[in-house]
């Protein structure tokens, strides 16, 4: 018989950020309050699956994320940094025009290219390495349940290269809410079903940076 597996794609929760820059990779961006919430209750709406496997993207929000999963399980918490947030050259500004990036000419040309981007890590790299971490997942937890905790780019970036869509797109038009879960299941190696569910849906007050 073929085995069913799921990997399961969280993104982290809120991010304390009162200056609401871009912080991409930058270190020391830790869950705001709303956030640690966010992460126990994903941790709640795992608490039933037959989850024997967690992987996490190397940046503080998502171990922070990944850690009530890792004691509600009791499993250890394996750094890929394959799942880490995707590069992008304003990372650490604020976007827009006004006070934001946006004013400066300089940065003008970072913006010429959506297809690609011209502002960042190219989609396709980007796919191709979330694929390949969730293949890493998927064979450590074959048979059952795993759990890969990363950024709402990403992760979208990956289910759009999952359901044959084009890669490019509207950042506002992202289904990859704070906390939120994508869920690839698996018939051996062959996807057959996306799914998407949102176990922190309500908690979060402020605004979020998208992308992050």
């Amino acid at each position: 018989m073929t085995d069913t597996t799921i990997v399961h794609l969280l993104r982290h929760g809120e991010v304390h950020n009162p200056e609401g820059v871009l912080y991409g990779r930058l270190p020391g961006y830790r869950l705001s309050e709303d956030g640690v919430l966010m992460a126990k209750a994903a941790a709640k709406w795992f608490a039933d699956r037959d989850v024997t496997a967690l992987f996490s993207s190397p940046m503080q929000r998502a171990l922070e994320t990944a850690a009530p999963l890792a004691d509600s399980f009791d499993l250890p918490v394996t750094v890929d940094d394959r799942l880490i947030e995707a590069e992008n050259h304003f990372e650490g500004m604020t976007f827009g025009v006004g006070p934001g990036s946006l004013r400066r000419p300089e940065h003008w040309r970072h913006l010429v290219n959506p297809f690609r981007p011209s502002w960042g890590e190219p989609y396709k790299d980007l796919a191709a390495r979330m694929r390949a971490a969730v293949i890493r997942a998927r064979e450590a937890a074959r048979g059952h349940e795993a759990v890969c905790v990363s950024h709402q780019l990403p992760i979208w970036i990956l289910r759009l290269h999952a359901e044959h869509r084009r890669l490019w797109h509207h950042p506002n038009r992202r289904e990859c809410s704070l906390a939120s879960v994508t869920s690839l299941t698996f018939e051996g190696s062959r996807l057959v079903e996306v799914g998407y569910h949102k176990p922190a849906e309500g908690i979060a007050k402020g605004p979020s940076v998208a992308g992050a």
